[in-house]
């Protein structure tokens, strides 16, 4: 049987059974791609392309994206370009807006449609690095058999979000290509290198869009090095990225209203107190519990002295 033809019955015998997508993120968007965009595996279904007038106004409306992603994807170019691989750079709905690759390749990556003007939506094309990683909002590899249309399952894809300045998705950025000796360690390597780019290019958004501002650095310990906070000349948050909101609970109201930046960062801290007071309040409950209250041996579990596990369980009020 034809490898297209055996991948084909793969996914409708895979798809049809619904518990399978509670635990795949790719069985969930093989789902999807035929329940919600009625698409079957074994089409020969290239992207849907724009007109020229289309994506001569996409282009328009991603100016400052492009702008503050070059330095990123010619430096991805620096390292994969000329090895068989196409790196692209969309905006929010899949669109193709940016792409590097090595003039030898040109012909292969547009008849697949790696090229400026394609649309990489699940819908467009089905399960793909950019369009599941779109409707999931996080990093997504997709290789080989992966790709829900059997015409795809020769190619291998990583694909990160960009998000903007207020932690909205905005893009991704892409690393795709159809080399035969890419195995799944490689396309993990690929997904560090494609994470690690669309991170700066979301720094560079940020600190373009509060380019009046001065910036704060969460301390170690936060989501990401992505956690930044724009500050105005009266220590007011007026900017967050998507890694800080996280780490400090921030939101666009409270953004908004006027948070000085240190009672900010006072309550990241106290949360994370708290976090760890609770770790540590559950730990010396499960020695406690084990040993049937016997401080002695509790403390020995825990590799402390008698005195240090009082001061701890008063501490903790725990009786």
């Amino acid at each position: 049987m034809p490898a297209e033809s055996a991948h084909a019955e793969q996914v409708y015998s895979t798809a049809l059974r619904g518990s399978a997508a509670a635990s795949s993120p790719i069985v969930a968007s093989w789902q999807r791609c035929m329940t919600l965009y009625r698409l079957a595996p074994e089409e020969q279904r290239p992207p849907w392309r724009l007109t020229d007038g289309e994506f001569h106004l996409a282009q328009e409306v991603s100016g400052q994206l492009v702008a503050n992603a070059t330095d990123e994807l010619d430096r991805l170019f620096a390292m994969l370009g000329r090895a068989g691989y196409c790196i692209l750079l969309t905006d929010r709905h899949g669109v193709a807006l940016e792409r590097r690759g090595a003039r030898g390749d040109d012909k292969d990556f547009h008849d697949l449609g790696l090229w400026t003007g394609s649309v990489w939506t699940e819908a467009s094309v089905g399960t793909n690095g950019i369009g599941t990683a779109i409707v999931d909002e996080r990093c997504v590899s997709v290789f080989r058999d992966q790709h829900f249309l059997s015409s795809n399952i020769g190619l291998c894809c990583t694909t990160a979000p960009i998000r903007d300045h207020r932690g909205q998705l905005a893009a991704a950025l892409d690393i795709s290509t159809r080399r035969d000796d890419v195995d799944e360690m490689t396309l993990s390597i690929l997904a560090q290198a494609v994470r690690d780019a669309a991170m700066r290019i979301e720094i560079n958004l940020f600190r373009n869009t509060f380019s009046d501002a001065r910036f704060i650095m969460l301390p170690a310990g936060a989501n990401s090095a992505s956690a930044l906070l724009a500050v105005d000349k009266d220590d007011l948050v007026v900017g967050a990225t998507r890694a800080a909101r996280l780490a400090l609970k921030l939101d666009d109201r409270r953004i908004a209203a006027g948070l000085p930046a240190a009672d900010a960062l006072q309550e990241g801290r106290d949360a994370t107190n708290g976090e760890l007071a609770e770790a540590e309040r559950a730990a010396l409950r499960r020695a406690l519990s084990r040993t049937n209250g016997n401080i002695s041996r509790a403390a020995a579990a825990l590799g402390m002295s008698r005195a240090t596990l009082h001061r701890k369980i008063k501490k903790l009020d725990l009786h």
